[in-house]
Formats: C-alpha cells, structure tokens, sequence
C-alpha cells in the first residue's frame, strides 16, 4: 500500500479491538483505537482517519450520536459494527450517515473486504485527482504537492487544509466549515489557526505570497481556491 491509510476502530470490546488492529496493521494500514464514543470524537478531530469502524454498542453514548457527530465535520467512510440484527437500526445507522452495515459475529475477510470497497467508493476520480496550477500542482490521490518539479514538504495539518480548498476549488469555504474539517467542531471560533496556516501555505505555493492569486482570503468569510 504505496499510501498509508488510517482506520479508526471504535469499539469496547478489547478483542475484537486486538484482532482488527493486528489484521488491519498486517495488511499495512495505520490503526488508532477508541473504547468509547467521546475518546471517537476526540481521536477523530486529532488524527484525521481515512476510515471509520464504529461498534453501535458503546458504554457511553449511541453509536448512532457518534456517526452524527463525526458527519457534522467529517466526509470518510464509516462502517458500522454492530450485534443488533433490528433492520431499523441499521436503517437509522444508513440515515445519519454510515456508509455500511457489517453484523456481528463477522467474517475477518468479509470486513476487509467492505472496508477496501469503502476506501475506493471514497477515493477522488482519476480525471480530477490531480489539480494544476500555473504555480504548483496538488494530487489529492497521493497526497502530494509539487512546485518547480520538486515536492513541497507539508505538515499534516497544512496538507488537510490545502485539501479541503482545493476539494471545494472556486467555492467560498466559511471559517467555521476549515475549522470544523481540520480541527474539529470544538475549534469553530479559532480563526487564529486558520491565519497562521494560510500564511505559511501561502510562503511554500504562492508565487508572490503577498498578494495570493490561488489561496484567497475573503475578509471576515472564509477562504476560496482558484486554479487561475
């Protein structure tokens, strides 16, 4: 897997936990883990998975409260695990924003299998994976920018919040929609963030990073990508 890909398992069952972290890591993705749906939430805001396993059971919350949550601000897949058979509940899962329904006892192979097909359906087009500038050019597949034929080195950070402009290239993105996506919906009023990282996104792509032409400020708004 030439792209690490980051599964959050959200479940409280320690060994359903161990043998999704060790089948997952085997097959090289990057797993974090969470045995309640408040610990969801926070690891969901800190590290930004690529993909969601949610357990509907949880000790202190819905797991239904938990898919509303990560849905106000977070676009991945998100499988539900779940030892409840009532075709209601999965439909309420569906509804507020699962993407697939894998019940318990499950097959290691069948979920694999369903989590591959969650992270292609995901997976941005080929024809518009790829995003050109006159000045650099951003591939959302691999998660890479380059300018002046080299790479350009990002943090994670600077990299998840290029992404979520040029994902919504020519629309005005509002402050509070970059926070929420980036940060988290626990960091809307925390304008401050979103100026410091314009700044140096601007110093590593802008010809001119006085006077941006592709990474627009709309004062007291939000933010605008233009290809230009």
């Amino acid at each position: 897997m030439s792209e690490q890909i980051r599964v959050l398992v959200v479940d409280d069952e320690p060994q359903i936990v161990r043998a999704l972290r060790i089948n997952l890591k085997a097959r090289g993705y990057e797993v974090d883990a969470a045995p309640d749906g408040r610990t969801a939430l926070e690891l969901a805001a800190r590290r930004h998975p690529d993909v969601v396993v949610l357990d509907l059971g949880l000790p202190d919350m819905e797991g239904v409260e938990v898919i509303k949550g990560l849905r106000g601000w977070l676009s991945v897949p998100i499988i539900v695990l779940s030892a409840r058979h009532a075709s209601d509940e999965k439909v309420e899962a569906l509804d507020v924003g699962a993407d697939d329904y894998v019940t318990k006892p499950f097959g290691m192979d069948e979920l694999l299998a369903r989590l591959r097909a969650a992270v292609r359906r995901a997976a941005p087009a080929a024809e518009t994976a790829l995003i050109e500038t006159e000045a650099f050019s951003v591939d959302l597949a691999a998660k890479k920018v380059h300018r002046d034929g080299a790479d350009v080195r990002l943090t994670p950070t600077e990299w998840h919040v290029l992404e979520v402009l040029v994902r919504n290239g020519g629309k005005l993105v509002s402050q509070q929609q970059l926070l929420r996506e980036v940060w988290g919906p626990a960091y809307e009023h925390e304008t401050n963030y979103l100026r410091v990282y314009l700044a140096q996104l601007r110093r590593k792509l802008e010809p001119d990073p006085s006077h941006p032409v592709h990474l627009i400020t709309e004062p007291g708004m939000g933010y605008r990508f233009e290809r230009r």
